[in-house]
């Protein structure tokens, strides 16, 4: 589900509309604020490192980001 504007409702996407949206949301956040301004998060609950590892290697390939 997504909410394509601030107060808007939610409503039901395809998993492609989704992902699409999402990364058509951090393409225009980076452009205008910079890549440090996306921020990622961890944890060691879970899935452990590897899941830490694959963010924090999409937060450097793909955001652009070292922080």
């Amino acid at each position: 589900m997504i909410r394509r504007q601030r107060g808007g409702k939610l409503e039901s996407v395809s998993w492609d509309e989704a992902l699409n949206y999402v990364a058509e949301r951090l393409s225009a956040i980076k452009a205008k604020y910079g890549p440090d301004a996306i921020q990622t998060t961890g944890s060691s609950r879970g899935t452990g490192n590897e899941t830490n590892y694959v963010m924090q290697k999409f937060a450097r390939a793909v955001i652009g980001t070292n922080q």
